[in-house]
């Protein structure tokens, strides 16, 4: 099965013939940590119009930004496109391999696509005016990028900029939204639901500059996000343990799981990562027929063919439980 996006675990279950409760998803990039939510669902007055104003300072804070310069949206991949709409330019410029919605955004709303293998050739010259999209930490690999000399090349470009945090709250590395005072032409989106552990409730928030963001609010809708994604999230960022619990567990787990693929015989290369998943050059096997010698386990892995410049030689591995993670090893010994 060729996964188009990871998590799809309804369909993978109903392929291999279980439940989907039995899945073992290593294909997701979901926190497996969970913040504790203080939060009787039951009791929460639905009755009146959502109004986010907690939750737009509880961002504000959290990434230390003022409440002018935060738009919030349904999911980051709304923000994505509502941006491509917004600024309505010729071209844009693709650090590959990437999120695949970049693409396809592009592609619906006219942009001509210039890719740049980060892999091989980072400081390739990007076209003037060009929209940059840098994702930082980069998916599907993981890695994080110091990216002060390749700002100042885009910015000398006159470049609109778009740097897409949603793994960096997973590393101790500091964010983009430095150079916000400095330049009026950069976006830094930030996916609220990756590392608080719930993709399901559909929160992303877009940053800039506060005359931007005003810009893009003239012409968004003023309901977008429901109440029960709005107090969700909010009680999650109550949790005043849950960023280092999960960066800890995290960080032990992917230790575990880099020794599980440095023993495992078919693995060419593991990519570093300071994101929640690694990446895999595999040898002697692609990840079509691991996933079906993987399917026995039940356990769904992320074929990486669909990110160019890649192919089925790569696969994404999440960082898991260490129950889930012991299964993996047993499973891939067993090869």
């Amino acid at each position: 099965m060729k996964q188009p996006h990871g998590g799809n675990i309804v369909a993978f279950a109903k392929e291999i013939g279980c439940e989907v409760r039995e899945v073992i998803d290593l294909s997701s990039n979901i926190n497996f940590v969970k913040p504790n939510i203080e939060l009787d669902f039951n009791s929460l007055n639905i009755s009146p119009y959502p109004n986010y104003n907690k939750l737009e300072k509880a961002i504000s804070k959290l990434y230390n930004i003022d409440i002018t310069e935060l738009e919030l949206f349904n999911g980051a991949t709304t923000a994505i496109y509502t941006l491509f709409i917004e600024l309505r330019l010729k071209e844009c410029v693709l650090y590959a391999p990437c999120y695949g919605e970049y693409e396809r955004s592009a592609k619906v709303n006219g942009y001509k696509i210039h890719y740049i293998n980060r892999f091989e050739n980072l400081y390739e010259k990007v076209p003037k005016d060009a929209l940059v999209i840098f994702v930082n930490p980069s998916t599907p690999d993981g890695n994080f990028y110091e990216i002060e000399k390749l700002m100042r090349h885009w910015i000398e470009q006159e470049c609109t900029i778009l740097v897409d945090e949603s793994f960096l709250d997973f590393t101790p590395y500091s964010s983009a939204t430095k150079y916000l005072k400095e330049y009026d032409k950069l976006y830094i989106l930030k996916s609220m639901t990756k590392f608080y552990a719930s993709a399901g409730i559909r929160i992303g928030a877009l940053l800039s500059c506060a005359k931007n963001i005003q810009s893009i609010k003239a012409k968004e809708p003023l309901w977008k996000i429901s109440q029960f994604d709005s107090n969700y999230l909010q009680s999650a960022l109550e949790d005043r343990t849950f960023k280092d619990r999960s960066k800890k567990s995290n960080r032990e787990n992917k230790e575990f799981l880099i020794t599980i693929f440095h023993k495992f015989k078919y693995t060419e290369k593991i990519y570093p990562s300071s994101a929640n998943f690694i990446l895999i050059e595999l040898k002697d096997i692609d990840a079509n027929r691991l996933q079906k010698a993987l399917n026995k386990y039940k356990i769904l892995i992320r074929n990486c063919a669909t990110f160019y410049p890649l192919n089925s030689s790569y696969a994404r591995i999440a960082v898991k439980s260490r129950g889930d993670l012991d299964i993996l090893k047993e499973a891939l010994l067993s090869l």
